[in-house]
């Protein structure tokens, strides 16, 4: 169970096209691995970068979960 408070944070590898967005914008959240994003951990603090860096990936292939459930990010 996610902590309360605490963000999820998913990269669909199968649609990340490892352009390094994520990583230039929130670097303490995302790293490439093997060509392609992969959060540093799954649950974290809010951190605005994490939406930032979900709102400006070209794929849309993070996903970014309040405590709650409730999608951050990307916004439709």
């Amino acid at each position: 169970m996610t902590p309360v408070g605490q963000w999820t944070v998913e990269v669909d590898r199968g649609v990340c096209m490892g352009t390094g967005m994520c990583t230039s914008i929130a670097p303490d959240h995302f790293r490439l691995d093997g060509g392609t994003a992969t959060p540093v951990k799954s649950q974290v603090e809010p951190d605005d970068a994490v939406v930032d860096a979900a709102e400006s990936c070209p794929m849309e292939a993070i996903l970014v979960r309040s405590a709650d459930g409730a999608v951050l990010a990307p916004q439709p």
